[in-house]
């Protein structure tokens, strides 16, 4: 099943990358799993936890050092993240540094295997 996702007309389907993963690693303890999930990208990632914050682009700049424009490359995937900067974002998200560079990692899912 597929439906539109109204952020930014994105599908949301049964599996997948789940941005509820995102959530529940940055310790969101009333969160409950959805049943749909949206696949997300590492950009989307990065994107998605800054806003949650209430954070500009401006602001996670000053805050790390890294360009702003370097920061709308890699929210937008045309910048790969890299493992250094993973850690100077993750340190400002305050989040680990895993949750931004495997956005899809399911623990229940993946710890099976």
């Amino acid at each position: 099943m597929s439906l539109d996702h109204p952020i930014r007309g994105r599908s949301v389907r049964e599996g997948g990358a789940s941005l509820s993963s995102l959530l529940l690693s940055m310790g969101m303890k009333g969160f409950r799993r959805a049943k749909k999930t949206v696949d997300v990208s590492v950009g989307e990632s990065v994107r998605v936890i800054r806003e949650l914050q209430g954070l500009s682009q401006n602001q996670l700049s000053r805050m790390t050092g890294i360009p702003q424009s370097t920061l709308s490359a890699i929210e937008n995937d045309r910048v790969n993240l890299g493992v250094e900067r993973a850690k100077v974002l993750a340190r400002a998200l305050r989040c680990y540094p895993a949750v931004l560079v495997f956005p899809g990692w399911e623990v229940d899912k993946e710890s099976a295997a």
